[in-house]
């Protein structure tokens, strides 16, 4: 299923990962290890945060995707389910199928 993962990473916490490298090289294992149809980063509520839509095979893999974001960078974290244009339309006309 297609989720969207939005990420807003503490300050004091991405500072430090900053200052002392890591940063990149947790955010490039997270982008590896989930191939993101898309990743943005951006500044959110003052904070930095990032947005990754990938697809997810299975709620068991929450664990694994957002452990090292919470730990490493304190982030707080939503996942939820997203639709492209084609999901969309697709639904839409699954809708007005049942009608």
């Amino acid at each position: 299923m297609r989720v969207m993962l939005r990420a807003i990473l503490d300050t004091p916490a991405a500072n430090e990962a900053i200052k002392n490298g890591t940063i990149t090289q947790l955010l490039d294992k997270a982008i590896e290890q989930l191939k993101p149809e898309a990743a943005y980063f951006n500044p959110s509520h003052g904070c930095r945060s990032c947005t990754l839509v990938f697809d997810m095979q299975d709620s068991s893999q929450l664990p694994l995707i957002t452990e090292s974001l919470f730990m490493e960078l304190g982030a707080e974290i939503e996942i939820q389910p997203a639709m492209n244009r084609e999901d969309l339309r697709k639904g839409l006309a699954a809708l007005q199928q049942q009608s």
